[in-house]
This record gives C-alpha cells, sequence and structure tokens, in this order.
C-alpha cells in the first residue's frame, strides 16, 4: 500500500480546512488525537494481555 506523500497530505488539509472552518479545525483535530491516543491505549492493553495469557501456557505446559 502506497504512502502518503506531500501533495496528498496538502490536499488532505485544504479539504478538511474547506469543510471544518478555520474556527473548528483545532477541535477537531484534539478530537482525532484523543482517539487515536485511546486506541492505542486499547491496543497495548490487549497485546499485554495476549503476551501474559502465552506466558501463563508456557509455564503451565512446559
Amino acid at each position: 500500500m502506497p504512502s502518503l506523500g506531500f501533495p496528498e497530505l496538502v490536499i488532505i488539509l485544504v479539504m478538511a480546512l474547506i469543510i471544518f472552518g478555520p474556527g473548528k479545525l483545532p477541535d477537531v483535530g484534539r478530537s482525532v488525537g484523543k482517539a487515536l491516543r485511546e486506541f492505542k491505549t486499547a491496543k497495548d492493553s490487549v497485546v499485554s494481555d495476549i503476551k501474559e495469557d502465552n506466558k501463563e501456557n508456557v509455564n503451565v505446559t512446559g
């Protein structure tokens, strides 16, 4: 999957500016940042639980 280059990012930023306007854009950015932070925390929690379960399974069988 190709990554986003500078021209694509500029287009996305301009579209967001048109859709949300300059006054609402900081609020949208804050909301997106908060959502990404919560997603990362949940992902880390799941990964930690899986690693812990794997350690328990190794100790029981090994």
